[in-house]
């Protein structure tokens, strides 16, 4: 599996690491549990087991640093009693714009990616206990602001990143 990510400035990411750990602190299980190297705060733009990424896939970096306001969660169901808590992205015409120019450029990608059916949002908790949900929401300061400043590709079959929007 690949993912095409966001991934945000200094400030943005620490705010998105300190709800994980108030989360984690509350003994919710977040993301800070999750301690390689390549898990950082992100928005998936793009996921897929064999997407086509053409040479070109630069030109939609163009359009970072890229602000962006989040807006309250998004409670999403995992299994039976479980659920994924994600802080939701204010979908903007810049946001939306770069989501578009990307996905002119690629194939493969998940259907729940594409445009129009994309929900921008950054995980904070997996498996989250329903029981634990009003626990989780009151920890998070829900006024928040940020900027994305780079882009990054995921290969879950090599465990590799590439930055996508400073390639070296």
């Amino acid at each position: 599996m690949q993912s095409i990510e966001l991934t945000f400035g200094d400030s943005t990411d620490s705010a998105i690491r300190a709800d994980w750990a108030r989360l984690a602190e509350a003994g919710i299980p977040s993301l800070a549990g999750h301690t390689s190297p390549s898990n950082s705060p992100h928005i998936t733009l793009a996921a897929g087991a064999d997407m086509n990424l053409p040479d070109y896939l630069q030109d939609p970096w163009q359009r970072l640093p890229l602000d962006i306001s989040f807006s309250g969660v998004h409670i999403f169901p995992a299994r039976t009693g479980m659920y994924v808590l994600a802080r939701s992205v204010v979908v903007t015409r810049q946001l939306l714009e770069l989501h578009r120019l990307l996905h002119e450029g690629i194939s493969g990608a998940l259907p729940l990616t594409l445009p129009d059916a994309w929900t921008p949002h950054v995980t904070l908790a997996r498996r989250v206990p329903a029981h634990q949900l009003g626990t989780a929401m009151d920890l998070l300061d829900l006024r928040l602001a940020g900027r994305c400043t780079e882009a990054r590709l995921w290969d879950s079959n090599t465990r590799t990143l590439a930055s996508l929007s400073n390639p070296s």
